[in-house]
């Protein structure tokens, strides 16, 4: 999402940051994105008379094509257009069909066999099992510095994999023959199906792979695809553009023949776009919510997604932990979220967001039940600061925010410069804003002091959420150990699995830690988005994890 979900890594164009992730996030002057009327209205058909071609933004460029490289929201959306796992996401983020056309579980639910349909890749080489457990392989393998290898961990023998400790060939995933693929797991994992829509999952075909050497996924030149759009015209920072396959196997069901992607880092200009009749959907920032929220084309909703302060343990002043949380309480997220956002985001005082899990026994709310978790306030933080700055020694520090190169990241990043300068005596912000895959890189390195970041779910369980937090974890990228957190999420990830109500209770404890105890994160607020969108785009399906988009049944009705 790293989405995720993403992170599920967005940028904060309309949302202001980008996923680090899931989903890292990293998209969106689209206006983040839309459920495109998510109208099932005339659901099969569109007018063959109407030029079948969607005009969209994004607000920064694709970090890589490579499917187990991938770490943020822009790449993930393009893969799942231009790429097919095993499942993808349908209507109502249900998981349907995809290279699979059934698949069967043994009765311990730790073996799955997936039944491969005819299809190929977009140079006719046909594709098989041997491109999933390539890919797979490719993925658990430490010397392929997948920071997503992690969503693997519940294949067999994953984690001892991406520890060193035993070979790729030894993860549980087998072709019994070209069409089967079987699939084992450490123990049973209920959201499988689901886990296997998300871009890690995806095949790779080994030999055009290897053939491309160190050029695989650089330009749409050299990739194959077997999704229902294929990548053109790909030019870095500018835009691309998906066209349909034909080759895909499910090829009659796709409306659409061109997608149009333009980078806009700007939501003046994408409104003027909008306005101009030259894209089909926009994000807004604050200032054009008031002016559009009467507008027939203005839609909001509110999405899992999470957007923090992210701090790097490893500096000194943030190793401690009274900073920490003088820097959580620093912020006054009400006027965040309702001045600076203007857009239906939620002030946030915790880390897995509401109306996305239930108690599997209770049926309440993870957030019903966890709370708030800690809370704006100027003397609170003021106290905490004071014992920080007296147990470092030290009266004045200064501290970096880096933060996206969009019009409203910048916004953003000055209001978070002014509240924590205001609200922390002797603390100077200096603000670092860079583009996305930059940003990418300096997270990967934790060349970072304190960074705006964002997370939305990489399938539909808390742990998209919590694991990412472990010792060494690919998304970690904080310096934060803790045993206890460790064992938190390995109970629950293991011996926890067939008892889902202490399963849940372990997460729930482990997110007290994460925020209540360590105050790892300084959490902000849940996204929302605010966007016009053109009411002739129909049956664009918006996912709450995994892409945020699912466009293989849209359809242009003018």
């Amino acid at each position: 999402m790293r989405k995720s979900k993403w992170s599920l890594l967005l940028t904060l164009t309309l949302v202001l940051s980008m996923f680090l992730a899931a989903c890292s996030g990293g998209g969106g002057n689209d206006g983040e994105s839309s459920d495109g009327n998510s109208g099932n209205d005339g659901k099969d058909g569109g007018n063959t008379d109407v030029p079948q071609v969607l005009n969209i933004l994004e607000s920064a460029e694709i970090p890589t094509m490579d499917s187990v490289m991938g770490t943020d929201a822009v790449a993930f959306q393009v893969m799942a257009e231009t790429m097919e796992g095993l499942y993808r996401l349908g209507e109502n983020m249900e998981p349907v069909e995809g290279m699979a056309e059934k698949h069967e579980v043994s009765e311990d639910e730790k073996t799955y066999t997936f039944h491969l349909r005819d299809a190929q890749w977009s140079n006719g080489t046909p594709v098989t099992a041997d491109d999933f457990v390539y890919a797979w392989r490719k993925a658990v393998n430490p010397d392929t510095g997948s920071q997503y290898n992690f969503i693997m961990g519940d294949l067999k023998n994953a984690n001892a994999i991406m520890a060193g400790d035993m070979k790729p060939e030894e993860l549980g995933v087998e072709a019994v023959d070209e069409k089967t693929l079987k699939v084992e797991l450490e123990q049973p994992v209920p959201y499988f199906i689901s886990l296997t829509t998300f871009a890690t999952f995806l095949p790779q075909n080994e030999e055009y792979v290897e053939g491309q050497g160190d050029q695989y996924a650089l330009e749409d030149e050299n990739l194959i695809y077997n999704g229902p759009f294929t990548l053109t015209d790909w030019k870095h920072e500018e835009g691309w553009v998906l066209k349909k396959n034909p080759d895909y196997w499910d090829a009659e069901t796709v409306k659409l023949d061109e997608i149009n992607v333009k980078v806009v880092k700007e939501t003046s200009t994408g409104v003027n776009l909008y306005e101009t009749g030259k894209i089909d959907r926009v994000g807004l920032s604050s200032e054009y919510v008031n002016k559009y929220k009467e507008h027939e084309d203005y839609k909001t909703f509110e999405e899992p997604v999470m957007f923090y302060l992210k701090m790097n343990q490893e500096n000194e002043i943030l190793a401690n932990v009274h900073i920490r949380k003088a820097i959580q309480a620093a912020v006054n997220k009400e006027d965040l979220v309702n001045v600076i956002l203007n857009n239906g985001s939620l002030a946030a005082n915790y880390f897995v967001p509401k109306g996305f899990v239930t108690h599997p026994e209770t049926g309440e709310d993870f957030r019903e039940i966890n709370g708030d978790l800690i809370k704006s306030d100027p003397e609170v933080a003021k106290e905490h600061w004071e014992k920080g700055l007296e147990e470092l020694g030290k009266e004045e520090v200064t501290l970096e925010i880096l933060g996206g190169d969009s019009e409203v990241a910048k916004k953003m990043d000055e209001y978070l410069k002014n509240q924590l300068e205001t609200n922390l005596p002797g603390l100077t912000i200096n603000l670092k804003s860079v583009p996305f895959q930059q940003r990418l890189d300096l997270d990967d390195n934790m060349e970072y002091e304190l960074q705006n970041s964002g997370w939305g779910p990489d399938y539909a369980d808390a742990m998209t959420f919590i694991d990412m937090w472990v010792t060494d974890g690919g998304h970690n990228k904080t310096g934060f150990s803790n045993e206890k957190y460790d064992k938190l999420v390995k109970d629950a990830k293991t011996t926890l699995t067939s008892e889902p109500a202490k399963r849940f209770e372990a997460m729930l404890e482990a997110e007290k830690l994460l925020i209540e105890e360590e105050a790892v994160l300084a959490p902000l607020y849940q996204r929302a988005r605010a966007q016009l969108w053109k009411p002739y785009v129909k049956n664009v399906y918006q996912n709450s994890f995994g892409p945020d988009y699912s466009y293989k049944w849209a359809y242009i009705e003018k």
